[in-house]
């Protein structure tokens, strides 16, 4: 069946996501191929404190991405959109949307960007002994709580971007596991929201003396493969208001971009790994069983199909590396030289490959805001060399490379070194990867282990999303989501893979010794300018 009957025939399926400055919507067929697209650019906003998106933002945002999507559509093959064969929606992980009785908004929608809830985080990992990142939703709740917000005492539910544009469109309040893992601690065994942990924190604030048990107002968890929900009439319009497309189009749980990135680099099965790495970086591992102790490193949360999965996040990857790009660009146009940033970017970074091992005795810190992993509220991005330190282009290169994966290398030493987590393969995505075979060897390297680069890697969270509507839908009996990815989507597309060089590795070890010693002067940099 080609893309033009697929989409007549209403089997094609539909995976929209919320990223942080885009909304994007990818249509794939039955085979899992992307076959149309749509976006709409947007971008949070600072008010009273506080990261947000308007309601009118959201839902504005996808209608015109839907739009657009429906505009390709009729471009491409001379389509209309009537009929899906299945929907699903992710967004932004975490975050915190409370609702009341009537079923408003009584808060401004608090993103995962905000860095608002120090104390209840600290507090609430002690109470659980399980680390809860500041982002979680349940930690902008707690916080409310020792904030003393009214709101809390009219609380119906809360819920994240993901589930809320899944709710409003089939009334369902339901999010997919992986989604849930960033709003409370899930219990492996069951799948569901810890109840110890719910017990406890019920206890913490009876005191306030809430008419509400945190289980009530926490949504319904469902895993991949599971059906959550149908597009009601009123859901249907609030996707297309031109009402061409039909409700009663099936939908899978929905998720948040961690879980859509493991599915989009089909590394959903234990022992694999993948890297995100852009602006910000963040690496994930499926686990074989617990860690033994609490990290504040290292985020806990699950994949689609609720496997436990240990979490790196780093604020910080390619925004300084990108400025000292654009100061060489203007360097060559100033010498009279029209620059393809394109072609600057893989000059420079291939150069990086011919450093020493080390850097030559180099070092820099990339920090533009501050940095969780390694302990800095605040940022100050920093160049350092010693006297008899080899600056050269090749060496100055190699250690802003470095450095985009330094607060990753930080978080994934307590895994492999301390955990002894075993991984068989990373998959790496992102624009640190574009450059073929540099970020790659480098992220090798720094995690000794294989990394390998699909060309599908960037087609990102909405495919992702799809992929995991597609497997509610097309699932043979029986066959797991890790098998669905391996033998309907990434078959014969195991991308290229490079293994870690021994010298390499060594080099790296080398430079986080100078990393680890050299933070006293990052700090000294935040406390003095």
């Amino acid at each position: 069946m080609g893309a033009k009957e697929c989409i007549a025939s209403g089997k094609a399926v539909l995976g929209i996501e919320f990223g942080s400055t885009r909304i994007k919507a990818v249509l794939v067929d039955e085979k899992n191929k992307p076959i149309a697209s749509g976006a709409h650019d947007w971008e949070n906003r600072l008010e009273n404190g506080i990261w947000t998106y308007s309601l009118d933002d959201i839902w504005t945002g996808l209608q015109d991405c839907y739009q657009k999507l429906a505009e390709d559509v009729q471009a491409q093959y001379g389509e209309k959109i009537t009929k899906l064969g299945a929907i699903g929606f992710s967004a932004m992980m975490h975050g915190y949307m409370a609702f009341n009785e009537k079923d408003e908004l009584m808060v401004p929608f608090r993103t995962w960007r905000n860095t608002i809830t120090e104390e209840a985080s600290n507090k609430l990992t002690e109470l659980f002994q399980y680390h809860i990142p500041q982002r979680w939703t349940i930690a902008h709740l707690y916080q409310a709580i020792l904030n003393g917000e009214e709101h809390v005492a009219d609380l119906k539910f809360v819920i994240t971007l993901a589930g809320y544009i899944h709710w409003k469109l089939t009334g369902e309040k339901i999010v997919g596991v992986g989604e849930a893992s960033g709003m409370f601690p899930i219990d492996i065994a069951t799948g569901q929201f810890h109840e110890k942990m719910m017990a406890q924190f019920n206890d913490a604030v009876a005191d306030q003396g809430y008419a509400w048990k945190v289980q009530d107002v926490l949504p319904a968890v469902y895993t991949a493969g599971q059906q959550a929900g149908a597009l009601t009439e009123e859901g249907a319009k609030l996707l297309d208001p031109t009402g061409t497309l039909e409700a009663g189009v099936p939908l899978c749980p929905a998720e948040g971009d961690a879980g859509t990135g493991m599915a989009a680099t089909n590394s959903v099965a234990k022992r694999t790994g993948n890297v995100s790495a852009g602006t910000s970086v963040f690496g994930m591992i499926v686990l074989e069983k617990e860690l033994s102790k609490v990290y504040d490193a290292i985020d806990l949360v699950t994949t689609p199909d609720g496997s436990l999965v240990a979490m790196v996040h780093c604020n910080n990857c390619t925004s300084d590396l990108n400025a000292w790009v654009n100061l060489f660009k203007e360097y060559s146009e100033l010498m009279g030289h029209k620059v393809d940033m394109n072609e600057l970017y893989g000059n420079l970074y291939r150069k990086a490959l011919e450093g020493d091992d080390d850097c030559g005795g180099l070092l820099a810190y990339n920090y533009f805001s501050g940095e969780h992993v390694t302990g800095f509220n605040e940022g100050r991005p920093l160049f350092v060399r010693t006297p008899d330190a080899k600056f050269d282009l090749a060496n100055f290169m190699r250690v802003h490379l470095f450095t985009s994966l330094g607060a990753l290398k930080t978080g994934f030493d307590i895994l492999f070194r301390e955990e002894q987590v075993q991984v068989d393969e990373i998959l790496g995505h992102g624009g640190l990867f574009k450059t073929k075979g540099v970020g790659q060897s480098i992220l090798a390297a720094a995690m000794n282990a294989p990394v390998s680069v699909m060309e599908t890697a960037g087609e990102g969270g909405a495919w992702g999303i799809a992929l995991l509507a597609s497997y509610m839908v097309n699932k043979e009996a029986e066959e797991s989501l890790a098998q669905f990815l391996d033998s309907k989507v990434f078959a014969g597309q195991k991308g290229e893979k490079l293994d870690p060089v021994e010298k390499d590795v060594k080099g790296f070890d080398a430079f986080m010794k100078r990393y680890s010693a050299g933070l006293a002067i990052e700090r000294a940099a935040v406390e003095s300018i």
